[in-house]
């Protein structure tokens, strides 16, 4: 039996109208113009993880508290999240920018922590979760990066860590690695020299697929 149970059970789940999706990896990749470009064709609901009125206390979380706090804190949003999913899921599809996968790789990375450790970590709440019936972890090379980034126009402390901070974008990569490979829903996504509408068409040619 699960560990969550009565108030803190996810409740009894309504009948979907429409997939799951979850768009993951490293910042900059694309994701958010990827997700605009999909809620459009797919007339889905959208949302970030972790829900964007949490994204003001990122940077004092970040600044100010140590690991284990940092961690309650994304847990919590990516919590939150799987609750909005389920709301929207009674309406038709969603598309999440960012879901559990990167709570995972992000806080690894972040606190050179052991993967594993802050899987089991997250263990407990998995039942909690609304399931994707896709996520797409989507990778490009340096230069791709590079480039994207420069066009970025929501840049922060994190993006600029990410490439500074010496092995961070190397444990980052290392980790999404590990976390797809363990990941049921997972398909492997490169963009280089791919618009976003041509992404969108590999990932809705996948949502017609049968899943394996």
């Amino acid at each position: 039996m699960s560990l969550l149970y009565g108030a803190y059970s996810p409740g009894t789940p309504r009948r979907a109208r429409g997939p799951f999706i979850v768009l993951e990896g490293i910042s900059g990749i694309g994701k958010s113009t990827l997700a605009r470009v999909l809620a459009a064709r797919l007339n889905a609901g959208t949302l970030h993880t972790v829900p964007d009125f949490y994204m003001p206390w990122a940077p004092v979380m970040n600044a100010h508290t140590r690991a284990l706090p940092q961690f309650a804190f994304y847990l919590s949003g990516a919590l939150h999240a799987s609750d909005i999913v389920r709301r929207h899921l009674a309406q038709g599809p969603v598309v999440s920018d960012r879901y559990v996968s990167s709570v995972l790789a992000y806080h690894s990375a972040v606190h050179e922590l052991d993967l594993a450790q802050v899987t089991a970590l997250l263990a407990p709440f998995r039942t909690y979760f609304a399931p994707p019936d896709r996520t797409f972890y989507l990778r490009c090379t340096d230069r791709t990066l590079h480039n994207r980034m420069a066009r970025k126009k929501d840049r922060n402390q994190d993006d600029h860590d990410m490439i500074t901070v010496p092995g961070r974008l190397e444990r980052l990569r290392a980790n999404f690695d590990k976390v797809a490979a363990n990941d049921p829903t997972a398909v492997i996504i490169d963009t280089d020299d791919r618009t976003p509408g041509e992404l969108a068409d590999i990932i809705t040619r996948h949502l017609t697929e049968p899943s394996t």
